[in-house]
């Protein structure tokens, strides 16, 4: 039996107009648009790979974790609020990549879900614009960094990152004494996350009385070679271990501390991180609050599924977006061979394997 959510977006939880700076989606609108002018008339090949960023994260567990903690779910009512995007390639032209992102916020207030959901953005990125739409996106965000360009093949992630940057500041500045929930690590000094510019979005958060967990649906962390997220496998949910004194190797910076998660029946375990600046009892009690707040299925919240299955593009999305770029812009439909099934049948491994370049 499914269970059917109230999902609503009403005006009444809609984010605070006057908080949240515009510039930034407009910039988005105003790049796609210029970009997508250079593709008339051109060839172009259909594609639907979905892009997923990984982040191979070199932290080793130096010691043992610490003994289960047992949780008790507060009904204490408290926002829940998360954020996620997706980013997925349509095609090819003859000088660069079509790629679409989208972004989501969805929040949980008393039993009622409302959500935000911005783009998709469709972009015609070549080697030629690639360095004035990812500057110019990156000043709007974060006027203060200066990263440098990405390669072609990684700057859909990269813009999807900034995206996803630009509502978890939103949502931030939004919500008063909540949980606001990532996708992912709280780990930065990554090319895709400075550490500055998640330092700022946890900064503002903590302003407004908020705390950040962030859920990593796969994580690479072993203790005497077993994953950290074996370890509470026979334990009692709902439960957290702590994960301590791991250190990160340069540039890498850890902003959450690290813990073990099983908050559901079910042999699901998950690497969560909450943000090391807020004392070790309000963390606890912030799991606590989200158990009674949200509903938990296979140890992992709702509000934040909901996000990931709003942002993510269906078959139908994908195949609208590249009719109507086709119809738009007059572009031809052309099929390339794939080189490696043509090469090698059966054994090819496809365009969208890994390749180095």
């Amino acid at each position: 039996m499914i269970e059917q959510h109230n999902i609503v977006t009403t005006p009444k939880y809609n984010f605070p107009q006057a908080q949240i700076d515009l510039e930034f989606p407009k910039r988005f609108v105003e790049l796609s648009l210029n970009s997508l002018k250079q593709t008339i008339n051109s060839a172009f090949q259909l594609d639907q790979q979905f892009l997923q960023q990984n982040i191979k994260e070199q932290l080793y567990v130096p010691r043992p974790p610490a003994r289960p903690i047992p949780l008790r779910p507060n009904s204490s009512e408290t926002p829940i609020a998360a954020v996620d995007t997706s980013s997925i390639k349509l095609g090819e032209t003859s000088k660069g990549i079509v790629i679409a992102i989208r972004g989501t916020s969805i929040w949980k207030i008393r039993h009622s879900y409302g959500y935000l959901r911005v783009g998709p953005f469709i972009f015609h990125i070549t080697e030629e614009n690639l360095n004035e739409v990812y500057k110019i996106l990156q000043k709007t965000c974060f006027p203060e960094e200066n990263l440098t360009s990405p390669r072609l093949m990684q700057i859909t992630t990269r813009m999807s990152n900034l995206l996803e940057k630009w509502l978890q500041a939103s949502l931030a500045k939004s919500i008063n004494n909540g949980i606001i929930l990532f996708d992912g690590s709280l780990t930065a000094g990554t090319a895709d996350t400075p550490v500055h510019q998640l330092k700022e979005i946890l900064t503002i958060a903590r302003s407004m009385g908020n705390v950040t967990l962030a859920f990593t649906k796969v994580t690479t962390l072993r203790f005497n070679g077993y994953l950290i997220t074996d370890m509470l496998l026979n334990q009692k949910p709902p439960c957290l271990i702590e994960v301590p004194d791991i250190k990160p190797r340069p540039p890498l910076a850890l902003l959450g501390e690290i813990y073990v998660a099983k908050l559901s029946n079910g042999n699901y375990a998950f690497r969560l991180d909450i943000d090391k600046e807020i004392p070790h009892e309000l963390r606890i009690e912030a799991v606590e609050r989200l158990l009674g707040n949200d509903i938990i299925t296979q140890s992992y919240p709702e509000t934040l599924r909901l996000a990931h299955i709003l942002c993510t593009f269906t078959a139908n999305e994908v195949i609208a977006m590249q009719h109507f770029i086709q119809k738009r812009y007059g572009l031809r439909i052309v099929n390339r061979p794939d080189m490696h099934r043509l090469l090698f049948g059966p054994f090819g491994k496809g365009e969208s394997g890994n390749e180095a370049l």
